[in-house]
């Protein structure tokens, strides 16, 4: 999918709905309501401080707009996700990876000749310094993947300081390429180290998918041959994860890059964000469950545990706190699931067949239909995986190489927001009132 571009588009201003009143003790503050391109219009409550003495109280943030944005819309209730007004269905179809990076990162589709560039780009950046070889000798073996891409990523900018100038535009589009290109080349040496084997380097003649597959799996006695259905999977996997909203992570790297951190650091900040069980590691914890479940015949009893108020047992893997619908990227990815799996074959992993065995069960049980308790992205994307041959630990990491690309695209936005302020939430103070220290001697 490619559209003839020139510049980056440009939309109008939130537009004036009008105004709502706020009275107290008093007082009166009319705040303006704003609507922008889709979804929920806002209230306006910069002022409200100055004018009222007031500050607003929503834990988790799930009702307060933080910025303004024009990357990614999300409606919930209808299952719609966009990027950059480009429904996430026709784009993980009919474009590749790199042509989303491009629309994320750009605002539009490329041509032929800027998608050609912006790969031969990546393609030149995919390679690490070879001094960052030792980063790796400085972690145990068993370190978990996202403890590796952590400090890699944030030590990147001892080694690619042109990146690191935040208040020169191509400064900061030099670093997104470095971030973009390098860390699947990051993410798979963390994989190899683990094993004890030796790195791989990245080919200018493979795609971006099929190239993190082969430094994923290729060794120097067994070349890795390239499956196209695997490497379609997992770059439909990397589109589908490759943005959303301002989520934990994302509000992370904004927040981060308030302060003006260059980005190398910013990425660092999401990756920890992303590494917490209840975001990035959601399709690990689908295989834990399949493994608690352990064979097909003990779903029912797990599905009534499921079911009981008293019970701390849950489904991983279905419903979104966003999504009151079907999640759009679960549709795409339940098809990339079952084009693996045809490809595969289930009948030798039992911990396959009992995934697709507990999602039929979960779809037709009437409990989980009123509830909207729809299989989620990370369902289907941890039993991809598992059948391309991925280990758990590296789940989160494969996340990360995908939302990389979001992550940089929302940093770069924010730089460059007019209303950009380093990030200052308040809070409810419910601790001790002012009371006077007594002399430490007192016992």
């Amino acid at each position: 999918m490619t559209q003839s571009t020139t510049n980056t588009p440009s939309f109008p201003p939130p537009q004036d709905e009008g105004s709502v009143t706020i009275s107290y003790k008093g007082t009166t503050a009319t705040l303006p309501v704003l609507s922008g391109t889709n979804g929920s219009s806002v209230i306006d409550i910069r002022n409200l401080q100055k004018d009222m003495g007031l500050f607003t109280f929503d834990p988790g943030l799930g009702t307060t707009a933080s910025c303004e944005s024009k990357i990614t819309f999300i409606d919930g209730d209808k299952g719609v996700l966009l990027y950059r007004g480009y429904p996430i269905t026709q784009l993980a179809e009919q474009s590749t990876f790199p042509e989303v990076a491009y629309l994320l990162l750009y605002g539009n589709l490329p041509t032929r000749h800027e998608y050609n560039e912006f790969v031969t780009r990546l393609e030149e950046k995919s390679l690490l310094h070879e001094q960052i070889r030792n980063f790796f000798n400085g972690f145990r073996r068993d370190a978990h993947p996202m403890a590796i891409l952590c400090g890699t990523v944030a030590g990147l900018s001892g080694f690619y300081p042109e990146g690191t100038d935040t208040s020169n535009e191509t400064s900061r589009d030099i670093s997104a390429i470095h971030l973009i290109a390098k860390l699947p080349t990051l993410a798979a040496w963390a994989y190899k180290y683990s094993r004890g084997e030796p790195f791989v380097y990245p080919r200018a003649d493979y795609s971006y998918s099929e190239n993190f597959l082969n430094m994923l799996f290729a060794r120097p006695d067994t070349p890795y041959k390239i499956n196209p259905i695997y490497s379609r999977a997992l770059d439909r996997i990397l589109i589908l994860h490759a943005d959303h909203e301002q989520n934990a992570s994302t509000s992370t790297v904004r927040l981060t890059g308030s302060t003006g951190a260059h980005p190398f650091a910013c990425i660092a900040a999401g990756i920890a964000s992303l590494w917490g069980p209840a975001h990035g590691g959601a399709n690990e914890a689908v295989l834990k469950m399949l493994h608690s479940i352990g064979r097909k015949e003990n779903i029912p009893d797990f599905i009534a545990k499921v079911k009981d108020k008293n019970s701390d047992v849950r489904l991983m893997g279905f419903g979104h706190r966003v999504y009151k619908n079907f999640d759009p990227r679960a549709k795409i990815m339940k098809k990339t699931c079952d084009e693996v799996l045809q490809e595969l074959g289930i009948e030798n992993d039992p911990l396959l067949e009992l995934a697709v065995e507990l999602e039929k069960y979960a779809l037709e049980d009437e409990y989980f239909v009123q509830r909207k308790l729809y299989p989620n992205v990370d369902f289907y994307s941890g039993i991809i995986f598992k059948a391309m041959g991925i280990p758990e630990s590296m789940f989160t990491a494969l996340f990360a190489v995908a939302r990389t690309v979001g992550w940089v695209s929302q940093w770069k936005e924010a730089f460059n927001d007019p209303l950009r302020r380093i990030y200052r939430p308040r809070q409810l103070y419910t601790g001790p009132e002012e009371r006077d220290l007594k002399s430490s001697k007192q016992w």
